[in-house]
């Protein structure tokens, strides 16, 4: 096997360690989960790296690729666990992050929430500087006031800097200059500026994607590089290359200047892979749905592809309320993410109500079933109670779990109002079930689709545990669990293409831009593009330009982003932006105003790597599980009675072969149930689809 070749995909999450080997000779893909190790990701990673490798037979020398997700900063921008992080501002916008926009989530809420700054009052300063709207310089920059303010942070053990000038989006200059000085004078402190991170206009929104950059940077910057010192002394020296949130890669370097762009990353590799099984399976119209240990994502697949957007929101105060968190603006997988996972929580609240979640047990100390010291009852006891789970082949035999530990956690919630454990444990996967299904209704309706319409695509740990459920409150007949389910979003780092994102505002109507004007924009945009795509892919690989704008109505607060004709540009292309605008506008909001001016505000360029499909063969490899059981006691809440269940291994089922639940099929890294009353069958794919038409409403 020494002239073999491999890619390596790793995806980190809050629970699990995903980790994939792809073998480039004969498309194989080998997978191992690994507890995730949350005071040091590292350590989580590279044991289940090891693991892999020595159970292939794989030299580290072999792997030529490697491709990485991680919610580490997330998950530290949520909980506010970034460093100590200062901003330097135009003199009078001290307080723009404080004062955010005249808008509230919830106009009738006198108690209101709104999600604090990253950065405090104490580590905002200001510095003498004006520039206007178009560019031209109004108060010079007073170089003093740059030192004394970064002087002042660093003064109080401030890491990162901030730095934001009003219009710096027009014209950087300020902000570059100032960044010299303190990196100058300060060469240890962290210093991120707007106009890199997100050139565009509206201040706030700048301030905080810069902001959220610098709050997470040093985090970023030694974990990637404690990555890449680890990858190496296990002979692994091929370059690291991140999955970003808009669904491409990009080489660490720019990652470790940049990681705000890194947000979704996790997410977006598992639209990705949804986007890869839909083309597969010739399903148009997939919602993607991934369950994890600690989150459960919803995106849209729209034509094999993922619906992307410019912007999201981080930290929000209210789950599904637009402006309750911190606005981000990248490029990013548009999707919907929610507190619910395995490792989700089951309490009572002070009504004496069953409640499932935010709060997750994640890997430490996990679900009481793991043994490694939870208490609480979480989704995953809830499953273990009901016969969904095995607990001697869970996560592919490498983790035994507890139904004794489960049953006394899951009693001490429903002993205090008299529910048995199984009850209380339909009660609990009902609630969370419900959750998922009420944040997908909202996904799909406000983007103007009809959930009926779509498949189902399960995926993650608990995705197929809880997809038929949430298909059927969702109505929707059919659910698909592609092969390698579990461990889908670490395929999809191995099947996305690099990626570079560039945007500029431009804020100008477009009858009063000239189109060499407009091209000369575009070519600048795409020349930035193509230097950090030069750097992510390897020697021969190509790459391609997708050109695109955000478009108003002149007198329009927002815009629509549109997609732009190829260039070059030519006399007839503002015709073609002005007709692609109005079909965008119309498919959106349903009519199209009479003649109105046309107003472009931000330019986009996406550099997109032309990549070659490759097939995928998710077999087992040399996979130490073996599928044991071939019936179990299942609970079924309509009939609040157990029934046995048949229990197949993935393996075993045949092209067409059928299947009606109750029924459990296995395989390493996941478990589809099949309630009562429905029918699986397996394609010429792999996919097992599960056809819900004949279920009935209470099975």
């Amino acid at each position: 096997m020494t002239n073999e070749s491999y890619s390596l995909g790793i995806d980190i999450g809050g629970t699990f360690t995903d980790i994939v080997l792809y073998n480039h000779q004969d498309a194989r893909v080998f997978s191992h989960k690994e507890l995730t190790t949350p005071d040091e990701p590292t350590e989580g990673a590279i044991r289940g790296i090891d693991i892999l490798l020595e159970r292939e037979g794989v030299n580290g020398e072999q792997v030529a690729r490697v491709v990485h997700a991680t919610t580490l900063f997330t998950n530290a921008l949520i909980e506010r666990r970034g460093v100590a992080t200062g901003l330097i501002t135009t003199e009078g916008f001290r307080d723009t992050l404080e004062m955010r926009r005249e808008f509230k989530y919830d106009l009738y809420d006198i108690f209101i929430e709104l999600p604090r700054p990253l950065i405090p009052r104490e580590l905002r300063m200001e510095a003498r500087e004006r520039m206007r709207v178009n560019g031209n310089i109004d108060t010079p920059l007073d170089e003093a006031s740059v030192i004394s303010a970064a002087q002042q942070l660093v003064d109080q053990g401030v890491e990162s800097i901030a730095i934001v000038f009003l219009h710096a989006h027009a014209n950087p200059v300020h902000e570059r200059r100032a960044r010299d000085l303190v990196e100058a004078r300060f060469p240890h402190v962290y210093v991120s500026i707007s106009s890199e991170v997100s050139p565009q206009m509206r201040e706030y929104e700048r301030t905080s994607t810069t902001a959220a950059n610098a709050y997470v940077r040093p985090i970023a910057d030694k974990y990637l590089e404690s990555m890449e010192a680890r990858l190496k002394t296990m002979d692994i020296h091929c370059p690291l290359l991140m999955m970003l949130s808009n669904g491409g890669l990009t080489h660490v370097g720019e990652a470790r200047k940049f990681p705000v762009q890194l947000l979704e990353s996790g997410p977006a590799a598992g639209a990705i892979a949804a986007a890869f099984f839909s083309k597969r399976s010739n399903i148009d119209h997939v919602l993607a749905f991934d369950m994890g240990g600690t989150t459960a994502k919803l995106a849209i697949v729209e034509n094999n592809l993922p619906l992307l957007a410019h912007t999201f929101e981080a930290g929000r105060e209210k789950r599904f309320a637009t402006g309750s968190g911190l606005p981000i603006n990248i490029a990013t997988v548009e999707l919907i993410e929610i507190g619910a996972g395995g490792g989700s929580i089951a309490h009572l609240d002070s009504l004496k109500l069953l409640k499932v979640g935010p709060k997750s047990a994640s890997s430490k100390p996990g679900p009481a079933c793991y043994l490694r010291g939870g208490t609480q009852p979480t989704v995953t006891d809830a499953n273990l109670m009901l016969g969904h789970l095995d607990p001697d082949t869970f996560a592919g035999g490498t983790m035994k779990l507890s139904t004794d530990a489960a049953e006394t956690a899951v009693r001490s919630v429903g002993d205090v109002v008299n529910i048995g454990p199984e009850e209380t444990s339909d009660g609990v996967l009902a609630i969370v079930n419900e959750n998922m299904a009420a944040a997908a209704r909202v996904h799909v309706a406000e983007r103007g689709f009809d959930a009926h319409n779509f498949a189902l695509l399960a995926t993650g740990g608990g995705g197929p545990l809880h997809g038929c459920d949430v298909a059927r409150r969702l109505g929707i007949n059919r659910v698909i669990c592609p092969p390698g389910a579990g461990v889908a979003s670490a395929i999809g780092l191995l099947i996305a293409p690099a990626r570079v994102d560039r945007s500029v505002t431009l804020a100008r109507e477009l009858d009063s831009v000239t189109v060499e004007e407009l091209e000369a924009l575009f070519q600048t945009l795409e020349q930035s593009a193509a230097q950090v795509m030069k750097i992510t892919l390897v020697s021969g690989a190509t790459f391609a330009f997708e050109r695109s704008a955000d478009i108003r109505f002149v007198g329009q607060g927002f815009e629509l982003l549109t997609r732009m004709p190829d260039g070059p540009f030519d006399e007839q292309t503002p015709a073609k932006i002005k007709k692609a605008f109005a079909d965008a506008y119309g498919r959106v909001f349903g009519q199209v105003p009479p003649v109105q001016h046309v107003e472009l505000i931000n330019l986009r360029v996406a550099a997109i790597e032309e990549k070659v499909a490759r097939p995928l063969n998710l077999g087992s490899g040399k996979q130490v599980w073996k599928h044991v059981s071939k019936s179990r006691q299942m609970w079924i809440g309509a009939e609040s009675a157990r029934r046995t269940a048949p229990t197949l291994a993935r393996e075993a089922m045949k092209e067409n072969e059928k299947i009606a639940g109750p029924a459990i099929i296995e395989d390493a890294s996941s478990t589809l149930i099949i309630p009562l009353g429905a029918f699986a069958s397996c394609d010429a794919a792999g996919n097992l689809i599960v056809d819900l038409s004949t279920q009935t409403e209470t099975a």
